[in-house]
């Protein structure tokens, strides 16, 4: 009963019939205590040691142990298990498994072959295992998402630090190219500065303006004495208008507020015009957003306004 309860413990009280097999129990042991309702079958030859439901936690744990050792958690449960907020839920669990190797298919568990497994996968609750977040960025976000859940899922892993840029390009250069445009053209965005999912649909708005010039995204400022700035979302360097896009969800706090007043208060101290816009205008009035930032590049280019404000990166 020793070796039990550690093996219950140390895997959330979900167990294969041959870990139990190998603790003591045997196969019609097993089926005693699935009859009489205290523990119960979840998949095939894996048990949960109570009669509840499972939570989301000891759905992997089943789905991982019901793949085998080299099995790895995949694409949106990997995301989820990394602790992605913007990635979308399914209720099944994506697994990854070597190309060769067979395996009957079961409800509430996708299985996806592969000759690829991720050599950087981390371990899991002490018994299976789930791919990095890179892969897990590019398996989850190949196929059937649209541009703006790939930006979320992407701006967010970069700006929490979950994973790098460096580390999905690579990732993405391994993949198969079937599925993977969007996801390109989201990283070539990061590639060039950009941070966020509003500030892409900024960028994309921007580049359909005949207009303006290219728009620096996220560069270091420094004044004309070589003193540092603060960092816009955007820069049209030629007449010192900087873009910023305000999302209520960095903004809730008082202390985020005057943090953001400051920004905006050094940067026009310097000289610089700046121009904020919510996300909210970004999506649902992009020609008006557009027109406000053509009309003040033509006013600031008329006025021959030219703030000494040297672009570093």
């Amino acid at each position: 009963m020793d070796a039990l309860a550690k093996l219950l413990l140390r895997q959330e009280k979900i167990a294969t019939d041959s870990q139990l097999r190998e603790v003591g129990f045997t196969k019609e042991a097993i089926r005693w205590r699935i009859r009489r309702g205290t523990w119960q079958r979840v998949l095939p030859r894996i048990v949960a040691a109570f009669s509840g439901t499972l939570t989301r936690r000891q759905q992997f744990i089943a789905a991982g142990l019901y793949a085998g050792d080299r099995a790895q958690l995949a694409g949106l449960s990997a995301l989820e298990i990394h602790g992605f907020r913007y990635a979308p839920r399914e209720p099944v669990v994506h697994v990854l498994l070597p190309e060769q190797r067979r395996l009957a298919r079961v409800p509430r568990v996708e299985i996806h072959r592969t000759d690829r497994l991720d050599p950087t996968y981390w371990p899991y609750a002490g018994c299976v295992r789930v791919c990095s977040p890179a892969r897990a960025v590019i398996d989850g976000m190949r196929t059937g998402y649209d541009v703006r859940t790939i930006r979320a899922v992407v701006a967010e892993a970069i700006q929490n630090e979950i994973t790098s840029l460096t580390s999905l390009q690579i990732e993405l250069e391994l993949a198969r190219r079937n599925g993977t445009a969007a996801l390109r053209a989201v990283l070539d965005e990061v590639a060039d500065g950009v941070r966020s999912a509003p500030e892409a649909e900024l960028r994309t708005l921007a580049k359909n303006s005949l207009l303006l010039p290219t728009i620096r995204w996220n560069p270091q400022l420094a004044d004309g004495s070589g003193g540092p700035l603060p960092t816009p979302d955007g820069y049209l360097e030629e007449v010192g208008i900087a873009l910023e896009v305000d999302s209520r969800e960095f903004h809730l706090s008082a202390p985020g507020w005057e943090a953001t007043l400051r920004h905006h208060n050094r940067l026009a101290a310097a000289g610089i015009l700046v121009l904020h816009f919510t996300p909210k205008q970004i999506r649902e009035s992009p020609h008006s957003v557009l027109a406000e930032i053509e009309r003040a590049y033509v006013e600031r280019l008329r006025a021959g306004i030219r703030p000494g404000i040297r672009v570093l990166t």
